[in-house]
């Protein structure tokens, strides 16, 4: 896996033990959504631990699809998607989670759960929206109907 020097920080706290998907140096980046994105999702993994989790996997992806936040607390594994909005101009955060984007998380799950679910676990999908500096978890936020 490429090294770009990246380290999940916040206020100057590195998040150690859990693989970033993270594909290219964020210092490159020169859209401010994909930044204001990134820092959601540091945000997200900050609260996060502070609520017992423990991060396995940042950005898991199977082929293009992925899954912003993988975290575990004992039996449980949740599969997160961070969504962040500046205003109120395109909606509310969790509006954003189509149809489209939960058949998404559930192929990148299942894929998880392949290579890493072990006998016992329960899962779930998670959904955290950041919008005007306040962070929503809505738990359990759909069930995708396993076949």
């Amino acid at each position: 896996m490429r090294s770009f020097g990246y380290h999940l920080q916040r206020a100057g706290r590195k998040f150690a033990g859990m693989r970033s998907g993270l594909r290219s140096d964020p210092a490159t980046w020169t859209d401010e959504r994909h930044k204001d994105g990134l820092a959601g999702e540091e945000q997200a993994i900050a609260y996060l631990k502070t609520k017992g989790w423990h991060l396995v996997a940042h950005r898991f992806r199977v082929g293009r699809a992925e899954i912003d936040l993988v975290a575990r607390r004992g039996r449980l594994v949740a599969f997160i998607e961070v969504k962040v909005r500046r205003g109120e101009g395109f909606g509310k955060p969790f509006e954003a989670v189509t149809g489209q984007k939960r058949r998404e998380m559930v192929k990148v799950a299942r894929g998880w759960i392949d290579r890493h679910g072990q006998p016992g676990d329960i899962y779930r999908f998670d959904c955290i929206g950041l919008q005007n500096n306040k962070l929503e978890h809505l738990e359990d936020a759909f069930r995708p109907g396993w076949r």
